[in-house]
């Protein structure tokens, strides 16, 4: 394996142990700081690492590596923690990427951007307007890091537009022994396709080189349509725009249909009293605080959603202003992609399931709405969408106010029904696949951990998430609660 320079280990290896203290002592969060422990977006998964590092530089990563060696302690990447699983959870030492945001380059000719893997995507799109760039295709929210992005082969949707890690043209990685590592399709190949869905546990991503296109407008279309006519004409529906994106308010049995593209048309944002007023932020979240003790009244909400964003709008705005969404509140949430070919009938049997509950006195009270969304195939790896278009389907679970609600028998209903149709999870999201599962699903797995074993042998970037769901080992501290967040 090439690399850009000599395994900084060889110069780390000569400093004493409290000197590398004394190095790290300005970038260490001490014990007691709010920033000492981790909890994620969703408020749903919490940790306090042994040590949380918020390095400044390479130089400062490079330390904490070589710390780590000596302690024998694992090190975790995080970033702005959005990932609804326990995906960043460590009780060893976090490596915090906030301050390695900067743009390397812009390079207008070639379309591509360089930029260190900390960056949140909302600055990544302010530095790229500068430039008349933009990124082709987004999913749902823009307070991520590009690292994060990247390494769960993040979507977007779109019938001819694959997962987000396809735009990626190159890395550089600091791996575990401390050497920086260049690599692409090109160069260092496997190690390339192994971190463009490596789940953080290939190295720490420095720089991505991301293809990227001139700044474009979105003209995005909603309409409301009944389930059936929406499923049985799903595949022209899909089509018949470059970003089709579908909210399901299986309450009302009726499906919202979002519809982009791009367009020359002057901007023309136009917002829904729902989604877009504080009135209605506070009164949603009010209708969800109820439905958490009167769980009947999550129907009457569901369907009441559904009747207040009925009529039909048109948009144009920014591309980033159209891909993305108001997530509203903290939520539980699992995301699973399924064969498109098999995505009429899966969402039949879902349809099937969900009136059944209804009916049922006792029977789940879920959220609305589901989201729909479409990707083309791609050749990454771990991505859910190899070698097949894909349909992924979301559920949600809100938590007004912050308080728990219930939803893991919800969630496990459908992680059956996703499992029956040979779904894939989300790898931000948390799911119970294990190594034997995942190696039938992905014929790359056995590539991926061969890698994973030839750059960091010690494990040094294995925290329980992958521990458990790639090597298989989910007892104890790897258990897939250990770091739940509860009241």
């Amino acid at each position: 394996m090439s690399s850009e320079s000599t395994p900084a280990s060889s110069k780390a290896h000569a400093i004493p142990l409290q000197t590398l203290y004394e190095l790290l002592a300005p970038v260490t969060v001490r014990a007691g700081d709010p920033r000492a422990t981790f909890t994620n977006w969703g408020l749903s998964f919490t940790c306090t690492p042994l040590s949380v590092f918020q390095p400044e530089t390479e130089r400062d990563c490079e330390l904490i590596l070589e710390l780590a060696r000596r302690e024998g302690k694992p090190v975790r990447v995080a970033g702005v923690g959005h990932s609804p699983s326990d995906l960043a959870c460590t009780t060893g030492f976090m490596l915090r990427t906030e301050k390695l945001n900067k743009v390397v380059e812009v390079n207008v000719e070639k379309r591509c951007v360089v930029a260190q893997a900390g960056i949140v995507l909302s600055d990544l799109h302010a530095a790229l307007a500068k430039h008349g760039l933009a990124m082709r295709n987004l999913g749902s929210i823009s307070d991520q890091t590009l690292g994060g992005v990247v390494t769960t082969a993040t979507h977007g949707t779109g019938m001819d537009f694959p997962v987000l890690s396809t735009y990626v043209r190159a890395l550089v990685l600091l791996l575990a022994d401390g050497a920086r590592v260049r690599c692409s399709r090109e160069e260092n190949h496997d190690l390339f396709m192994a971190s463009i869905c490596g789940l953080g546990s290939t190295g720490l991503i420095l720089e991505v080189t991301l293809e990227v296109e001139p700044a474009f407008r979105l003209r995005e279309v909603q309409e409301t349509h009944g389930f059936d006519e929406v499923v049985q004409n799903l595949d022209s529906i899909a089509r018949a725009s470059q970003h089709v994106r579908l909210w399901w308010f299986p309450q009302a049995d009726v499906v919202r249909v979002s519809s982009s593209d791009r367009t020359n048309e002057p901007r023309n944002p136009v917002g829904t009293w729902l989604w877009h007023s504080l009135v209605g932020y506070h009164l949603l979240q009010f209708f969800l605080f109820v439905g958490r003790y009167v769980p009947d009244f999550n129907l009457w909400t569901g369907r009441f959603s559904a009747w207040l964003i009925r009529d039909r709008t048109v948009t144009v705005d920014d591309s980033h202003r159209v891909y993305n969404i108001d997530c509203k509140y903290p939520q539980y949430t699992t995301e699973w992609a399924v064969s498109y070919e098999h995505a009429q009938a899966c969402l039949r049997e879902m349809r099937t399931w969900l009136d059944r509950e209804f009916a049922d006195p006792a029977g789940l009270r879920p959220h609305g709405g589901i989201e729909v969304r479409f990707s083309a195939a791609d050749d990454i790896w771990l991505s859910p969408s190899n070698g097949e278009r894909t349909c992924w389907i979301g559920l949600v679970q809100y938590k007004p106010y912050g308080l728990n609600v219930p939803y893991r028998k919800f969630f496990a209903q459908f992680e059956e029904l996703m499992i029956k149709y040979g779904g894939k999870p989300h790898w931000a999201k948390t799911h119970p696949l294990g190594p034997a599962a995942l190696r039938a699903l992905y014929p790359h797995f056995d590539d991926f951990v061969r890698v994973l074993g030839e750059v960091d042998p010690r494990g040094t970037f294995r925290n329980p998430y992958v521990q458990r769901h790639i090597f298989g080992n989910d007892a104890g501290e790897n258990g897939p609660r250990v770091f739940k967040k509860l009241p």
